[in-house]
Formats: structure tokens, sequence, C-alpha cells
């Protein structure tokens, strides 16, 4: 890979490519203009970023007035990695910010570790234009306080959360949040927050050492029989196997006190 780069496109700026010989990462940071390849034209505005591949010719100018800053780099690879069409607008504009701010001071530090930590920018920042232009719009702002109450579920699961609390907190009515919760997530909000509280779940009984009991508790479940029928439900397998397994199956309390008399 090249050293990444920011440039402030000069106001006399236009760009008309030879075809390329590698693959190409363009990230528009700020200002307006306009890319052009083939037959396909797109506005460019902060977060719209493009992906070529070799053979590939775009052309470019922008408003003088209001220049360019782009972040980009040239490299190679073996595996096909440009999408079609080959732009897409990252809508996470300051995770694109960051990731394009640590490619640069990690490739600029010269050692093997920043030009690694520069590599992985990369495949990251490769990942968000695909994920832009498969799915454009998947990160879009009125969207936004459904993800961060799906987050907030995942980091809390064992809080007393109602359908209304959840709609009131993302300012919407009941059916419209439930609506663009399944939309978005694929499953209603009272599904998800019970996948959320079965992970957590998993986890504690597998990593933290809790027993059943502890941990449905610690879930918010009063009934320990109805905990247990929802973990099997969603893992297909019990608490107990699961904590069993943790536990490394080691003796129980009373048989790991007892001590062993002539026969």
């Amino acid at each position: 890979m090249s050293a990444p780069t920011f440039w402030r496109c000069e106001p006399s700026w236009s760009w008309t490519s030879y075809p390329l010989g590698d693959h190409l990462l363009w990230c528009v940071i700020d200002g307006r203009g306009e890319l052009e390849l083939g037959n396909q034209r797109r506005e460019l505005h902060p977060g719209v970023c493009a992906l070529f591949q070799p053979g590939d010719a775009p052309r470019a100018t922008h408003d003088p007035h209001r220049r360019l800053l782009v972040f980009g780099m040239h490299f190679g690879t073996a595996r096909p990695s440009a999408p079609d069409p080959r732009w897409g607008e990252v809508l996470d504009r300051e995770f694109l910010n960051v990731l394009a701010r640590a490619s640069d001071a990690a490739y600029r530090r010269n050692d093997a570790r920043g030009h690694y930590q520069a590599e992985l920018c990369l495949e990251q920042l490769v990942a968000l234009i695909h994920e832009a232009v498969e799915h454009p719009g998947r990160s879009g702002a009125t969207d936004d306080p459904i993800d961060d109450l799906a987050r907030q579920l995942r980091q809390d699961p064992g809080r007393d959360w109602t359908v209304a609390e959840m709609a009131r907190r993302a300012s919407l009515s009941r059916a419209q949040f439930t609506r663009r919760f399944v939309a978005r997530l694929g499953m209603s909000p009272a599904q998800y927050l019970i996948q959320a509280r079965v992970d957590r779940a998993h986890q504690l009984l597998t990593e933290g050492g809790m027993t059943v009991t502890e941990t449905a508790a610690a879930l918010g479940y009063t009934d320990v029989p109805y905990f247990s029928r929802q973990y099997k439900q969603r893992t297909g397998r019990t608490a107990g196997q699961d904590r069993q397994a943790q536990a490394g199956f080691q003796p129980s309390t009373e048989s790991a006190g007892r001590v062993a008399g002539p026969e």
C-alpha cells in the first residue's frame, strides 16, 4: 500500500485519471464536487467514498469555493475488492474520520507495527465502503434511536425494560417504534431483549462463575424454570449444562468434602 494521504484540492483542480494499475481508496472528508466513472456519476460531499480497481479511469471536479479534502491511498490485493457501483456514502462520518487519521498517523511512524495498523484501518475502510454500497442508508439518522436502544438493551439486559419506555426514549409511538425495530433488527423489541438476556446469561454462566439461580436473578427473572426454558430454546442447551462445562465438572462441595474411609 502507498502512504495514506490527505489532500486539499487546489481551486483550479480537476482529475482525469489514466487507467489505474492498482486499487485506489478515495474518501471525501470535506467539500463539494462531482465524480464520474464511465456513464455513472456521483455528487461528492463529506462521507462519499469510492473504491476503484485496476483499469478504472475516474474523473472528478469540485467547487473551488468548497474545495474537496480527500483521504486515500493506493493498494494491491489478490482478492477482488471493488464494489459496483464503485462508491457509496459512509454515514458514520466520525468513524470514517477517525479511521483516516489513525491510518495516516500509524503509517507515518514508519515502523512495522505502524504499517500493520495502517493496513488494518484500510481493511476497515474497505468494509465500510462495501457496506455503504450494498446496504445504503443502513445507518441513517432516522434510525439512530433504534440503534441506540438496541445497544442499551445489550448493555443492560437485566433492567426491567418495557416497549412503552423504549418507544418513549426513541421519541416514537409504540407502533412506529416496533415497526422500525423489526425492520432494522429482524425481530420484535421483546424478542431482542430475550436474546440479549440469554447472551448475557451464557457469558455469566461460562465466564463469571455464577450459578443458574444467581444468573436468572441478575437478569431480572423471578421464575428460574421460565429462565431455563428461554435459555434452552435459544441455545439448544440447558443453563445447567453450560454452568457445568464452565466449572469443568468439578465435584460438588459435598462430595469434595467427603473423606474416603477403609472399605
